[in-house]
Parts: C-alpha cells; sequence; structure tokens
C-alpha cells in the first residue's frame, strides 16, 4: 500500500531507460565497452592471456612486439617481453586483475566507512557532526601521499595493507559528499512525513536518506576507483605497493623504467592501459551524473532515447 511518506519520494528514471540512453550514447557506449573488455580480461585472465606471465626466457629479453615465440605453436609476443623474456601483454592481463581488485575494493571500504560516517554527522548533526567532520579536517590536511607512504612504512608493502591504506586516506572524500547530501535531505517533506507517522530514525535512514544519497555515492565511487588505480600505480612504483612476483601496472612501469630508452614498450604498454581504464570510468561517471541530476536528466534522456 502507497504511503504517505512514499507519495512525498522523488520519482527517478526506469533502469532500462538509464541503460538504454547510456547505450546509444556513442563516447560511453566505447567507455562501457573499454571498461567491460579490461574487466573480462581480468577474470578470465588463465583463458584470455597468450602466455604464461612468470615463464622466463633470457634469450628473449626486450624483444620488440610481434616477435614470434620460441615455442612454434604460440601466439607471438604481440606487445613484446620485459627484460626476464616475460612476455608484456600476458603480465598486462594478469596485472588487471591486482589492480582492478585494488581499486574496487579500496573504493568499497572507503566508501563503506564515508557513507555511514557521513549519513550519521548529517543526520544526527550536534556533536556527532562536529567529531567526525573535525577528524575529516584533520585527515585532510595531512598529505595522502605522504601518510600513505608512512603507514606503509609501519605496515609493510602488500595487497592487503595497500588496500587498507588507500581505504583510509580516501574516506573523507566520502563522508563529507554523505554528510551533505543528508543535510539537504533532513528538512525535505518527505522525511517530515516520514517524522509525522512515527517511522524511527533507523527506518528513515535506511528506508529514505540511503537510497536518496546512493546515486551521488555511487557516481563518487566510480571516479574514486580510477583514482585508486593510479594511486596504486604510484605507490607500487616507488616499491611500497604491489610485490614481485604478483603483477600490476604499476610495478610493470616501475621495472622497465631503466629501458625506457632501448625498450619503450615495457613502459608504454602498461601505461596505456592504466590511461584507458582510468579514462572510461571518468568518462561513465560523468555519464551517471549528467542522469542522477533533476535538471540534466530529462534532457538527456531525451535527447539519447529518441
Amino acid at each position: 500500500m502507497l504511503t504517505r511518506e512514499d507519495a512525498a519520494r522523488p520519482k527517478s528514471a526506469s533502469g532500462w531507460v538509464i541503460a538504454r540512453a547510456m547505450l546509444s550514447d556513442p563516447i560511453t557506449f566505447v567507455a562501457l565497452t573499454i571498461f567491460a573488455l579490461i574487466l573480462i580480461s581480468a577474470v578470465g585472465a588463465e583463458l584470455v592471456a597468450p602466455h604464461d606471465p612468470l615463464e622466463q626466457n633470457l634469450r628473449m629479453r626486450n624483444m620488440p612486439p610481434m616477435t614470434p615465440s620460441v615455442h612454434g605453436n604460440s601466439l607471438p609476443h604481440i606487445l613484446g617481453t620485459d627484460p626476464l623474456g616475460r612476455d608484456v601483454l600476458s603480465r598486462i592481463i594478469f596485472g588487471a586483475r591486482v589492480s582492478l581488485t585494488v581499486g574496487l575494493s579500496s573504493a568499497l571500504v572507503s566508501g563503506l566507512i564515508g557513507s555511514i560516517l557521513g549519513i550519521i554527522a548529517g543526520y544526527y548533526r550536534g556533536l556527532a557532526d562536529d567529531l567526525i567532520m573535525r577528524l575529516v579536517d584533520i585527515q585532510m590536511s595531512v598529505p595522502v601521499l605522504l601518510l600513505a607512504l608512512l603507514v606503509l612504512f609501519s605496515l609493510g608493502p602488500g595487497f592487503l595493507n595497500l588496500v587498507v591504506v588507500l581505504a583510509i586516506v580516501r574516506w573523507m572524500t566520502y563522508a563529507r559528499m554523505a554528510r551533505g547530501q543528508t543535510l539537504a535531505l533532513r528538512n525535505s517533506p518527505f522525511i517530515d512525513a516520514a517524522i509525522a507517522i512515527g517511522s524511527t530514525n533507523t527506518r528513515i535512514i535506511f528506508r529514505h536518506i540511503v537510497p536518496n544519497v546512493a546515486s551521488p555515492l555511487v557516481i563518487l565511487g566510480t571516479l574514486e576507483v580510477a583514482t585508486l588505480i593510479l594511486s596504486e600505480a604510484g605507490l607500487s612504483f616507488l616499491g611500497f605497493g604491489i610485490q614481485l612476483p604478483q603483477s600490476s601496472w604499476g610495478l610493470m612501469i616501475s621495472g622497465g623504467r631503466q629501458y625506457i630508452a632501448s625498450a619503450w614498450w615495457i613502459v608504454a604498454f602498461p601505461g596505456l592501459i592504466i590511461f584507458l581504464t582510468t579514462l572510461s570510468l571518468n568518462l561513465l561517471a560523468a555519464a551517471l551524473r549528467s542522469i542522477s541530476d533533476p535538471i540534466q536528466r530529462e534532457r538527456w534522456l531525451r535527447k539519447k532515447v529518441s
């Protein structure tokens, strides 16, 4: 049965209409295709990679792209080989699994922490708001890279520690956005209606606040995944992130930087895949932002679906 609080809720476009609009936009479609291909390659790396990413052959070290494999029935080294004779394309594919997992996991953890604290600060206000936002202000005054290096130096490099550190240094962005959105909703008519009919704070938060702040937080999360992938690449490049024998895009660039003049492909192709991944995520976030904005949504949907 439709209640007064449900009737007062703002309506949004259906998921099917939004999906049609995104697929009909050429730029968004290309961005979605690129990211989907990278994600599928990472998930099915064992099936997609043409060679074993750990197989070494010093006779094949620093070979240029399209060099034939020493095994006659194998595919050529499409993107060349690295200083240890390992196939660059295979290492990029397996590195995508690590880099994407770090980015997605860190964004999920930091998003949960920041969103919960931001909603609490915006809904209850008062002392909780002051304490949480002062913590946000203090942490945002510390350089992110310096804080990450300090924590990783204390905990040691590695996959799990890297996820924890990136979550610690990025939760404040979610907290500030969640607080701002919650403050805007706190005095809305449908929240007043829910309070008037006796809804508890927990019910109001989970039934009304969370669904309405989820959209901007998802958009922010999409941008944060791109930022965290770049952060992982930077920390791995400096030697504080992913460690051998694991492969990540930043670690590949770090290992090939001394050969950039003689074997440019070792650095260029991992850098290119980082660029394409972050660009596609930013384009997808821009499309989601246009759809979620009440003013732009109708015009954007009308233009794309018609």
